[in-house]
């Protein structure tokens, strides 16, 4: 088994440059590409020396880990696979690598009986259910929600070790409000997922106000030498308890938001409830119901109440039911409104 996770990052950038066919590799253009792998995936500053990655190369080129890479240097110079289809990413799992990753598994699986690691199964599971395939070549039986192509997932593990190490950085974001970039100085303070988009949440340096950058829009990010600035107002274990989605202002206070369902939908939000503060106010012989959910009113509410159609029906507060009304409006427009001749599709 590879030693750490570096030396996997640079097995797999090696292994990424060598499979470019259009362009020649010397062992200099292999450094810096590590260097810069490193850095993008890790937050690591240094750079590798040409002697690391001479012994990576080896390491690829040797049985010890299974690749028996056919790295080969032509011309006193340059670096390629002598056969152009390989890939270390194409190797089967060894047994040994199978068993290593299945203990690993056993050991999860323990974990989620404890509180603490409840959310943990779903990665279990999916760990579980591709371990079943690489070994029996089947189909897969589990199937979870991704966007692999996402910009802006490369920095998720760079953000997380600046996260953990408290490291105060300069952040370059492009919103697709603004035309102009915009730079940040921020203290990092938190990764949250919602709807398979990642945020970063963080304190600006100089006054600690709370920004939440989408990491798909982020440009670049860099380590600055600035002290890091702790927040208390940004309590990461609650700071989410009255709000849908990412988007909070501090200074609001939550609402009671009420809103009718119909009776299909109601089956559907009674058994996955839109906040955790969620209720059943009342239900009539129709079997539509009236809930009612404590939030701070935000864009990400709306979002969802709308993704209901005419399902539902916000009844309160007033301007979150002007709100819901205006836009429904909007959106019947946009149908009832000809513009040319549209294409049937037939």
């Amino acid at each position: 088994m590879p030693a750490n996770k570096n030396a996997l990052i640079r097995y797999k950038t090696i292994d990424n440059c060598l499979r470019n066919k259009y362009r020649r590799w010397t062992l200099d253009d292999l450094v810096d590409a590590c260097s810069d792998a490193l850095y993008e995936m890790e937050g690591i500053t240094k750079g590798v020396s040409m002697r690391t990655v001479q012994g990576d190369i080896q390491m690829m080129r040797s049985d010890k880990l299974g690749y028996n890479a056919p790295i080969e240097v032509y011309e006193h110079k340059y670096y390629r696979y002598a056969d152009p289809d390989y890939s270390i990413t194409d190797m089967p799992l060894s047994q040994n690598d199978y068993e290593v990753m299945q203990e690993a598994v056993d050991m999860l699986r323990q974990l989620e009986d404890f509180e603490q690691f409840a959310e943990m199964a779903d990665v279990v599971r999916r760990l579980q259910d591709k371990l079943a395939i690489s070994k029996s070549s089947r189909k897969p039986v589990v199937h979870f929600d991704n966007v692999p192509d996402l910009k802006g997932l490369k920095l998720l593990n760079p953000l997380y070790n600046h996260i953990v190490h408290k490291q105060t950085l300069r952040v370059v974001y492009q919103s697709f409000r603004n035309r102009r970039q915009q730079e940040f100085v921020l203290c990092p303070y938190l990764l949250k997922e919602f709807r398979n988009r990642w945020f970063i949440f963080g304190g600006r340096a100089k006054d600690g106000v709370i920004y939440n950058l989408a990491l798909d829009r982020i440009v670049s990010v860099e380590p600055v030498d600035v002290p890091f600035r702790e927040n208390p107002e940004f309590d990461v274990e609650h700071f989410f308890d009255d709000v849908i989605g990412v988007s909070k202002n501090l200074h609001a206070t939550p609402r009671k938001v009420k809103f009718w369902a119909t009776a299909e939908q109601s089956n559907y939000i009674k058994t996955k409830p839109v906040h955790p503060s969620q209720r059943l106010v009342s239900e009539d012989p129709d079997g539509s119901c009236i809930f009612q959910i404590e939030v701070i009113v935000n864009f990400e509410m709306y979002s969802v109440f709308m993704s209901y159609g005419p399902g539902i029906k916000v009844i309160s507060p007033r301007n979150a039911m002007a709100y819901m009304r205006d836009k429904m409006r909007e959106a019947a427009d946009l149908y009832d409104k000809t513009v040319g001749k549209q294409p049937t599709g037939e």
